[in-house]
């Protein structure tokens, strides 16, 4: 009898296909809801976060052929936090998406996402929770507020939730192969007639490999899917092919060919196992890509996103400090992210923290009854991910979107609470086998309970950033010169409908500022004073209390003021004219003696300068570092007045109880004055002391800063010299400038 015809690819790849309609079906029903409301109520295309638009200028500089430069004419920037999206929108642009249709693009990729996440989230909950309680999964993810409002928001988050979810999926079939499902993932290739067949896991191994390897390139935290990847290929490569049993001695010598098939037998298997764990190394590199581009074409490996944003390595939190902030993080994670509080009610019900933790117990017994702890421990490795956002300053930005990609293992612990229960009742009167599509039914609709809200906040949050971050930067474009350079700290839609170069306070997009944003305002008026003038913006549009830096912002020329919403930085962002006239206008003492010279100075809030003398900072101090511009300071140093400076600028560090530093001079001077910029909000008496011995006080009245001097022992200041400040009365004081003067 002939074999039958192998299937056509076209019917290979709608049989692959056919599980996705259902989810498209939804997927699309609900993005024509999402798009709607948003046209309504922004009259055009949207998008609801400031950052979509960033990936969207990544994509115009990619197709522009700038590799992952954010603006014609600066060089590469490390401030891509997902390299793959930008990738996946370049192709658009290229093909004519300009302005804001490129949006639509954004729209489709995320009807995709938003349907492949579905069924993945189903299938991952398949071989735990049974069919039922599965397909109740996969109508739980659809339904989720948070995958709807992020799936039309512009960003890589739902994207990330699905290569997630797909990793996690394919590790635990490959770990426990023996499903009930088919293989869908992919077909098995034709081999050449003779050839040893491939093993049913070889395809699944491959595509998570893959998988494992692109996580990190979507989002840092991929990285946790890059292990989960690595730890399953490596324990299917130590089983997958086991070597040929040794067995007794036959009585008969076994013949020529039959000795030669043992020996191939066993020289595949040991091939076999070697290709399987040089596989097992493939997700392992995906981590490292995005370092290694970083050090090759920024000179560092770290990304300036995670120096704004990662509270480990951050300089303001010592070990103490940094435990503390981490656990408030877990605890508001615990308390009320997940449980449907204040932060989270758009998208969860409240009492959702109860669901998923029963749900935790549910999948411990679903794993037990049915024989799947690695399917378990990969969804609860899974839903521990949730912790990654909680070692950043803050997870709570552009609506917890860092969390919602770990989403899918609760679902997946909520399925098998519905299963669990389901079979509970049955187990106690047969004819319930309702419950359990009844609660993983019930679990969805709560769940899709929230949409309207959510799909309400989407609109409003789209029309907010059109009406300020998109109108400012089309103003941009009409009035400001082509030459401009503009400061900004939402850098997305000012950059792409602009036009013109951006110059990025807060770093994420503008190389090298990140670690002056980190540092607090102070410290960016110190480095704006050593900036080429070129680098300089010529203008700002910001919102003043971030920018809070008041001696650089200039005449303001328009704001956008948008009221009724909840997800801009600020109710108004200015425009301004850049003002440079005062940088440097504080490096002096507003006395000088004829003759004297400036021997050493601590520039207080100058980063460089305070690292060169060792000035010590207590933890926090970024949030206690200030840019101010005031009337000159009453002075009681000797000397001459300078009439010309009746304005100056200075960075200074406020509440200080202590400051510690040292001087370094060239050679013993003969004589030498310490002079000190400083202030007290209710008064202050300091001591000064030089290598231990006490030289005087000073007083400090309560009001604006003040200058005042006090000789200093020449003979202590022949080696570098430590000089300690501390406060004897009062409750803290202002620290701007340390000059050593003399002759």
């Amino acid at each position: 009898m002939a074999a039958p015809p192998a299937p056509s690819r076209l019917r290979a790849l709608a049989a692959r296909a056919l599980p996705y309609a259902p989810a498209l079906a939804a997927s699309g029903a609900l993005g024509a809801l999402c798009i709607r409301a948003i046209l309504a109520q922004a009259g055009s295309p949207a998008l609801p976060l400031d950052d979509a638009f960033i990936h969207m200028q990544y994509a115009r500089r990619l197709a522009e052929g700038g590799f992952f430069s954010f603006v014609a004419g600066d060089g590469y920037s490390s401030g891509a936090t997902s390299l793959l999206w930008p990738v996946l929108l370049a192709p658009f642009h290229a093909l004519g998406l300009r302005d804001l249709s490129l949006v639509y693009a954004v729209w489709a990729l995320g009807l995709v996402f938003h349907a492949a996440l579905a069924v993945e989230t189903a299938r991952l909950a398949r071989p735990l929770a049974g069919a039922a309680a599965a397909a109740g999964a996969g109508a739980m993810c659809a339904g989720f507020a948070a995958f709807a409002w992020f799936a039309w928001s512009g960003m890589e988050t739902v994207a990330f939730a699905w290569i997630l979810t797909r990793t996690a999926r394919l590790a635990a079939a490959l770990c426990e192969p023996a499903s009930p499902e088919p293989a869908t993932d992919s077909a098995t290739p034709a081999l050449p007639p003779g050839a040893p067949a491939l093993p049913p896991t070889a395809p699944i191994a491959r595509s998570l490999a893959l998988c494992g390897f692109v996580a990190p390139l979507l989002r840092p935290e991929g990285a946790l899917a890059s292990l989960l990847a690595a730890i399953a290929l490596a324990l299917s490569a130590s089983r997958a092919v086991p070597q040929a049993p040794l067995a007794a001695p036959p009585l008969s010598a076994p013949s020529p060919s039959r000795s030669g098939a043992l020996w191939h037998s066993a020289r595949s298997a040991r091939s076999a196992r070697s290709a399987g764990r040089l596989l097992a190394l493939a997700p392992l590199l995906g981590p490292l890509v995005v370092p290694a581009l970083n050090q090759l074409l920024a000179g560092h490996p770290t990304s300036s996103t995670t120096s704004v944003k990662w509270l480990i390595g951050n300089p303001n939190y010592d070990g103490p400090t940094l435990r503390a902030a981490l656990l408030d993080n877990v605890w508001l994670l615990v308390t009320d992210v997940i449980d449907g509080g204040q932060w989270t009610a758009v998208f969860l019900p409240e009492g959702s923290a109860a669901v998923i933790a029963l749900g935790a117990v549910a999948l411990a017994v679903a794993a037990h009854r049915r024989g799947r702890p690695a399917h378990a421990a990969i969804v609860g490795a899974l839903a521990l991910g949730a912790l990654l956002p909680c070692t950043y300053l803050s997870f709570l930005w552009n609506r917890v979107r860092y969390v919602w990609p770990f989403a899918p293992a609760w679902i997946v612990m909520a399925a098998c609470l519905a299963r669990e229960l389901g079979d509970a009742a049955q187990r106690l009167r047969p004819s319930l086998h309702y419950v359990t599509p009844l609660l993983a039914g019930a679990f969805a609709g709560a769940l899709a309970a929230r949409l309207p809200w959510a799909i309400g906040d989407l609109a409003n949050s789209a029309r907010a950033i059109d009406r300020q971050q998109v109108w400012l930067g089309r103003w941009a474009a009409r009035h400001l010169p082509e030459d401009a350079r503009i400061g900004v700290n939402d850098t997305g839609a000012l950059a792409y409908f602009s036009g013109r170069r951006t110059f990025d306070v807060v770093g994420l997009t503008t190389e090298g500022e990140a670690r002056y944003w980190v540092a607090g305002a102070g410290s960016r008026f110190e480095h704006y004073e050593k900036l080429p003038p070129e680098r300089r913006p010529t203008h700002f549009i910001v919102y003043p209390h971030w920018m809070a830096c008041p001696p650089v912002l200039g005449r303001a020329l328009v704001d956008a003021t948008v009221e009724d919403q909840a997800i801009l930085g600020g109710t108004t962002m200015i425009a301004y004219e850049a003002r440079w006239d005062l940088l440097g206008s504080g490096a002096l003492p507003v006395r000088s003696v004829p003759g004297e010279r400036i021997l050493d100075e601590l520039d207080v809030s100058d980063l460089e300068s305070e690292a060169a003398h060792a000035y010590a900072l207590d933890p926090l101090a970024d949030q206690r570092n200030l840019a101010i511009a005031l009337a000159a300071p009453e002075s009681s140093a000797p000397g001459e007045l300078d009439p010309t400076r009746t304005e100056l600028a200075d960075g200074g560090r406020y509440h200080r109880t202590a400051d510690r530093f040292v001087v370094h001079l060239a050679a013993p001077p003969a004589e030498a004055r310490l002079v000190l910029r400083v202030a007290s909000d209710d008064g202050a008496e300091l001591a000064v002391s030089v290598a231990g011995e006490a030289i005087g006080t000073v007083d400090v009245p309560r009001g604006p800063w003040v200058e005042r001097a006090l000789p200093l022992p020449a003979a202590r200041l022949s080696t570098p010299a430590p000089i300690a400040i501390t406060l004897r009365r009062g409750a803290g004081f202002h620290a701007f400038h340390y000059w050593i003067t003399g002759r």
